[in-house]
Parts: C-alpha cells; sequence; structure tokens
C-alpha cells in the first residue's frame, strides 16, 4: 500500500504537490512502528496558500453549482474506487480499528455527496417583497481553513471540503502531523478536477494558522465538543440500549465528539441496565486494529492512555465504582465502567461513567455535552427532553453518530445572507 511506503508524501499549495524544507515520521499509534513520511509545510508555503486562497475566492464563489457539484461527485467517486486502500490507511496513521475505518470512508463518500446535491447557486433566489422585488444571495464569507485533528481525519477532512466547496469557498486543509495521509488523499482526489488554482491546499502542520486574516472561516478540531450523554429512562430492550452504548463509548477508543461518555440512567431500570451495559463493556474487543473483530483501538499515544487511566483512578479515589476495564497496555485502554461518580467528573477514552437519578427531571439536569441519546417510550418525555435539554442534537432511540446531513448546516455557518432590494 502506498500509504506505508518510504516516499514522502508531499504537501498540496495551491493544487499543486510540492516537497516541504522538512519531513516528519507517521507512526502507528498501536505500536510506534513508521508507516509514512510526510512534508511539513514551510512559513512560505502557508503564506503563499493563504494568499491563492484569498486569490481564488471571487473566481470560486461565481462558479455555477453546478460546476461545483460535479467536482464534489469526482472527488466522492476517487475516495469510493480507492475505499479498500483509504481505510487501511486510517488505520495505518489514526490507529482506527479497520471496521471503523471502512465506516468513516463510507461517511467522507456520503458528505460529499450529501454536499454535491446541496451546492448554493451563484444568482440566489427571488422574493416577493410586496410592491418591490427583493434578491437574496447566500454567499461565501471567505476562504475556509479546515483543521484536521488524529480523530476521524479523513471524514473530518471530507466534511470540511463538502462544505466549503458547496457554498463556493477556496478551502485550506490543516492536518495534524501525527494524521495527515487522509487529508493528503483528499487533496489528491482535489487535485484531478477542474478546480480554478487556489481553490485549495493541504499543509500538514504543527500549528493550524487560526486567525489569518486571509483564511477568516475556520472548521473542523479546533474546539473538540466533549462526549455524549446517554439517559436511559425506560426501554423495552435494555440489553440492546446498552450494547449501542457501549460501542459507542468504546469504538475507536471513544475519540469520537459524538461518543457516549457518560450514562443517565433512572433508578426504576438500574438494577436491570447497569449489569448488562458492564458486560456490553467488557465484551467489546481490543487487539489488532487491521482485525475486523476488533472495535476498540489504540489512543493517540501512551500519554493520552495514561490520561484516561488516571482520570478513571482519580474517579474510583473520589469514591466511585470500577466496574470493568481500566487496564492499560501500552497506548491501549482497556475499555472501562465506572459508577457512583460526580456527574461532572471527567473520563477520556474508551470509558463510560453512569450516573443513577431518582427523576426525569434529576436525568435531564445530569446531561453535559454538545450531543444526547434518550432511551424512553414516553412520547411526552422525549418532546421536552428536545425543548430542555441544553445539546445541539437529541436522537430518541439510539446513541448520536455522525450524519453526513450535517454537512448543511456547516454550509450555513459558511455563509451569510445578502440581500438586495430593487425599488
Amino acid at each position: 500500500m502506498d500509504a506505508i511506503t518510504p516516499r514522502p508524501h508531499d504537501c498540496w499549495v495551491a493544487g499543486r504537490a510540492e516537497p516541504g524544507e522538512h519531513t516528519v515520521a507517521v507512526t502507528h499509534p498501536a505500536d510506534g512502528t513508521e508507516v509514512a513520511t510526510v512534508a511539513v509545510a514551510s512559513s512560505d508555503q502557508v503564506e503563499r496558500a493563504a494568499d491563492a486562497a484569498s486569490a481564488a475566492a471571487g473566481e470560486l464563489r461565481r462558479l455555477p453549482g453546478a460546476v461545483r457539484s460535479a467536482v464534489l461527485r469526482a472527488v466522492a467517486d476517487t475516495l469510493q474506487a480507492q475505499a479498500e486502500e483509504l481505510a487501511e490507511l486510517v488505520t495505518a496513521e489514526a490507529g482506527t480499528p479497520l471496521r471503523w475505518a471502512e465506516r468513516e470512508v463510507a461517511d467522507a463518500v456520503a458528505v460529499l455527496r450529501a454536499a454535491a446535491g446541496h451546492t448554493t447557486p451563484p444568482s440566489g433566489e427571488l422574493r416577493d417583497g410586496g410592491e418591490r422585488t427583493v434578491l437574496v444571495r447566500q454567499v461565501a464569507r471567505g476562504p475556509v481553513l479546515g483543521v484536521v485533528g488524529t480523530h476521524s481525519p479523513l471524514r473530518s477532512a471530507a466534511h470540511s471540503v463538502a462544505a466549503a466547496l458547496a457554498v463556493g469557498s477556496p478551502v485550506v486543509l490543516a492536518p495534524a502531523l501525527d494524521t495527515p495521509l487522509s487529508a493528503l488523499a483528499v487533496g489528491e482526489a482535489l487535485a484531478g478536477t477542474d478546480l480554478p488554482a487556489g481553490a485549495f491546499s493541504v499543509l500538514p502542520l504543527g500549528a493550524a494558522p487560526v486567525g489569518d486574516p486571509r483564511l477568516p472561516v475556520v472548521a473542523g478540531d479546533t474546539d473538540p465538543a466533549p462526549g455524549a450523554t446517554a439517559v436511559v429512562l425506560d426501554w423495552p430492550d435494555l440489553a440492546d440500549a446498552a450494547l449501542r452504548i457501549a460501542v459507542s463509548a468504546t469504538r475507536e477508543a471513544g475519540r469520537r465528539p459524538d461518543a457516549v461518555h457518560r450514562v443517565v440512567v433512572d433508578e426504576s431500570v438500574a438494577e436491570e441496565f447497569v449489569p448488562a451495559l458492564a458486560d456490553a463493556v467488557r465484551a467489546q474487543p481490543t487487539g489488532d486494529p487491521y482485525d475486523l473483530a476488533v472495535s476498540v483501538g489504540p489512543l493517540p499515544d501512551e500519554a493520552a492512555a495514561q490520561r484516561a487511566v488516571r482520570l478513571l483512578d482519580d474517579a474510583v479515589a473520589a469514591g466511585a465504582k470500577l466496574l470493568t476495564g481500566g487496564g492499560r497496555r501500552g497506548a491501549t485502554v482497556e475499555p472501562a465502567l465506572v459508577t457512583g461518580t460526580d456527574p461532572t467528573a471527567p473520563v477520556t477514552g474508551p470509558a463510560l461513567a453512569v450516573v443513577v437519578t431518582g427523576s426525569a427531571d434529576e436525568a435531564f439536569a445530569a446531561v453535559g455535552g454538545a450531543q444526547a441519546g434518550l432511551f424512553t417510550r414516553e412520547v411526552r418525555l422525549a418532546m421536552r427532553a428536545s425543548e430542555e435539554l441544553p445539546v445541539e442534537q437529541l436522537v430518541v432511540g439510539d446513541v448520536p453518530d455522525y450524519d453526513p446531513a450535517s454537512v448543511r448546516a456547516s454550509m450555513r455557518a459558511f455563509t451569510c445572507e445578502r440581500v438586495t432590494v430593487l425599488a
């Protein structure tokens, strides 16, 4: 596979592949073996990429939506054709178990296709303003800086590219030096299209140029969201709910923003549910990430694994009970479940903390994070939760997960409304 050959991977500057002044080795998180070397973008390359993005903004904004749709579909087709290789690449650089890396490739393809179906038309739309005609256009705010972190690097890169090009914005991807290969693969796919010069760059960097006025829109992993919460009030199949929550908490070592890290359980079902959850967490397999049976991969490095174990130890020292897991081998942490913790006590990695509450009011008050899953058969409680819970996304009957349609929200964030009144 090309990703694990010694050939240094060039960065992409204004649509052209360039070597860097320096290179960095990309290593596998599970065992530290070198999988590739990549060019580290120089300050000069960053400057040229930002200048080119700024210069291309007008041309790309005026490009017909149908043309931008075709570009996104072409990139999606390229990634789809390379699905097997890309899944192995994600596993190599991020340690993502292959079964979930395959899912990540599918998500990356899906988000590109979703954006291709909703590109913003440069002409805008006419609205009835009574005696006047109103022209409303969604206008790109400017070039996008897509910060690509160490979790879900392919999906993250594809999401930023999809949203940016759909609204007519140039995009500069800045992947972390630990996991730059996926973003570079997206750059290679973009290079095979007819985008204008400056429409994209991919710059592996130690620190993304956040704050550069030439890249006014920032997307991606600048402020990773805390883990999601699952609320279990009543449910006809508690064992199934336990399994869904356990998989969400531990897959990819619990590193996704939508990974469940806290479970709030009503006392009426706790006696049955908590042991089922412990069994489900215990059953999540660790091991070789290339083994399709493995669900739980390593954390980025041993320091991250040590921190995850330390947080569990702190919870136990504060009075919590460790029901299963918590051991560490290198960068891999055994899936863990603790109960009796403070509702605000942090956990990270493939770990879950359970809080038992006596009412829906207490359960809702214990919810934290940007997303939540709610297991209840009562429509009244589900509607109340949708109004009261301070989350951006609520999933009733399941746990949160990535939705390619969420690219529409990113597209809205990348644009502003421009109104022209024709008197």
